[in-house]
């Protein structure tokens, strides 16, 4: 795998992350360990500022852009609520405008998060492709720069949660890391290789918005017509060809999980830690349990990348709806 991030690189990115959020935590919870029939590790990005691990490349992503292009006056880019709380919590650092086109239906709860880092919405369209066409036809009409949801730097940012978590848990056989457009898998196999790690890492996609597994299989981009699932973090429809690149080389496997399992797996983090996760923040622990009979004697993390979902969503999927 040879994504261009150094352990110097890691640095940087984290000097710039801390400056803003503590380390987040990693446990090896006992109750999941008990579920699963192995020593399984959680990595806690719910415990960012905005509930989620995509602040971190929102962070680097704004330092770079105001040491280097301080005339630049605001930046516009898509999202489904996690990626634009980022964008808004580090523009505002920075004295930046941030403009976030969400798709229409999105989360009343993460809409109004973003709003409140100071973001101006847009909705457009009907799912986070549509979103991100309008955000790129909006950049130069507000004289704003297009801020990419995958990009070197990004992945820098949140790959410094990969870094915290092999240094805490440097003999971990297998990592499960949830794919949206790519930025927190890409950074977890960066930070692995940096480290000299040896854990396989294992990308997690919903099967109702499958374009990742199906373009792991194909070994090529693959575009699918919908992303039609409750776990909005992964409801991507085309994938970026470049983190597909980086994944092809640095992952082991794609695993599908459909939404019932998203939602058993969502429960159990409750039961087993009292920890809230959506659902890409608990695809990575339907994987693990879809996979626990390959994993016996080996020691897995899951990437718990957030914890943002709307109330009466969450309180029907606890109820077992």
């Amino acid at each position: 795998m040879n994504i261009p991030i150094t352990r110097d690189d890691f640095a940087a990115a984290a000097r710039v992350v801390y400056a803003a959020m503590p380390q987040t935590p990693q446990y090896a919870w006992p109750l999941l360990a008990r579920r699963a029939g192995l020593e399984v590790w959680v990595k806690h990005e719910n415990h960012t500022p905005t509930g989620a691990f995509k602040v971190r490349g929102g962070l680097t992503y704004m330092d770079r852009l105001a040491r280097e292009r301080p005339q630049v006056r605001g930046v516009v880019s898509a999202t489904r609520g996690n990626h634009g709380q980022s964008v808004a919590f580090a523009a505002a650092r920075h004295g930046k405008s941030a403009v976030i086109v969400v798709p229409r239906g999105n989360s009343v709860e993460k809409n109004a998060a973003m709003r409140g880092f100071g973001a101006e919405l847009v909705e457009h369209g009907h799912d986070f492709d549509a979103a991100r066409e309008e955000a790129a036809r909006l950049a130069p009409e507000r004289g704003l720069e297009m801020m990419p949801s995958f990009t070197l730097d990004l992945v820098r940012g949140v790959g410094t949660y990969g870094v915290e978590l092999f240094t805490a848990a440097p003999d971990l056989d297998v990592v499960y890391v949830p794919i949206g457009l790519g930025s927190g898998i890409c950074g977890t196999i960066a930070a692995r290789d940096a480290l000299g790690a040896k854990a396989e890492i294992v990308g997690v996609v919903s099967t109702q918005a499958a374009a990742y597994s199906l373009s792991f299989a194909a070994g090529r981009p693959v575009a699918t017509n919908s992303a039609d699932t409750m776990a909005d973090g992964m409801a991507v429809r085309i994938p970026s060809e470049e983190a597909l690149s980086y994944i092809l080389k640095g992952a082991a496997r794609v695993v599908e999980v459909d939404d019932a399992a998203i939602g058993a797996a969502m429960r159990a983090f409750y039961e087993d830690t009292h920890q809230l996760a959506e659902g890409a923040g608990a695809a990575p622990l339907a994987a693990l349990l879809k996979e626990r009979d390959r994993l016996r004697g080996k020691k897995a993390a899951v990437i718990l990348s957030g914890g943002n979902i709307d109330r009466p969503l969450y309180a029907r999927i606890l109820a077992g709806g």
